[in-house]
């Protein structure tokens, strides 16, 4: 009896499957992440629209399942089976999980992924949250769908206490948008922002960027605040493992530049090239046999070899007379 072996790649049956396939290899400049929003057996009122503004957030990069789950328990041996199997089917490298018991009220689990693996998590409690609907403003300075977001961190914490280091990163990885060359400043129309209000305890808005004038080229800048916004309260975090940290953190080496034979740089004089021309022989060279003046010469030159042709005979004629 042949068992297969499940770790072997198979081939893909159609071109669909190849494609998926291909995109979902490795790259030397991975796309953006995706975000998989879900909930467990039992929820809040709060932590539903909670989980329903993360997504309003990052709509571009999103999926939300809004059915119940009974088995992930991401802390317990075992219980992150599920999730694992959820972000290798959406491809989704970022996890929101909610969920609300009396010993845990309105709890929120971020995590990331490796190699659809839980690489690390951090649970928080979800205080004092208020919606987008509870904020008057213009409407006009709402943020638009696909802006790039700035993210700003307030408090020593964030550089001292591993439990708000570890969250810093988690919620930079969750709401950094993709990596761009060049940005315009009328793209930039929102600001995330994040203050350590305690060891354990932080502050999240969201804020719009009103630009005004200034009387110089760079303008004032005002933010409103446009929610939503709520209190994070960190409650249990696991760190990643050393060996898979040092194996996620590993950047391949970018592929050299081939060579250009002939080619230099100079400050200066910016690229300069150098072109070999071989030696020209001329002799050799074919001419156009419909230039007009070659005609003429042609013709005058058969009328004279024929003017030539014809004496000879003329005198052989009087000669025999």
């Amino acid at each position: 009896m042949i068992v297969a072996d499940p770790q072997k790649a198979k081939a893909p049956k159609s071109k669909r499957v190849a494609r998926v396939l291909e995109k979902r290899a490795p790259k030397l400049v991975e796309n953006a992440k995706k975000t998989l929003i879900l909930q467990g057996t039992k929820t809040s009122g709060i932590l539903n629209a909670v989980l329903t503004e993360i997504f309003h957030l990052k709509r571009s990069n999103c999926i939300r399942y809004t059915r119940k789950n009974d088995n992930i328990r991401p802390f317990e041996s075992g219980g992150e089976t599920s999730l694992e199997f959820f972000s290798h089917k959406t491809d989704c490298s970022l996890l929101v999980f909610g969920s609300h018991s009396k010993k845990r009220p309105h709890n929120l689990v971020l995590g990331r992924t490796y190699d659809n693996q839980i690489y690390d998590l951090v649970e928080v409690g979800v205080e004092n949250f208020k919606p987008v609907d509870s904020f008057s403003y213009d409407k006009k300075l709402a943020p638009k769908v696909g802006s790039k977001p700035f993210i700003t961190f307030i408090g020593e914490g964030f550089e001292s206490v591993e439990e708000l280091k570890h969250l810093k990163e988690v919620l930079l990885d969750l709401f950094h948008e993709e990596v761009v060359e060049n940005l315009n400043l009328a793209g930039v129309d929102r600001v995330f922002i994040c203050a350590a209000l305690s060891s354990d305890r932080v502050f999240f808005s969201h804020c719009a960027i009103h630009l005004k004038k200034s009387g110089t080229i760079v303008p004032r800048m005002e933010l409103v605040e446009v929610g939503p916004s709520m209190d994070l309260v960190i409650r249990r975090h696991r760190l990643p493992n050393v060996d898979v940290k040092k194996e996620a953190m590993k950047t391949a080496l970018e592929q050299p530049k081939k060579k250009m034979k002939n080619v230099k740089g100079d400050i200066i004089e910016g690229t300069i090239g150098r072109v070999y021309i071989p030696e020209q022989e001329v002799g050799k060279m074919a001419l156009s046999n419909n230039a007009k003046g070659l005609k003429r010469e042609r013709r005058e030159s058969k009328k004279k070899h024929e003017g030539k042709l014809q004496e000879p005979k003329k005198q052989k004629k009087d000669d025999g007379q």
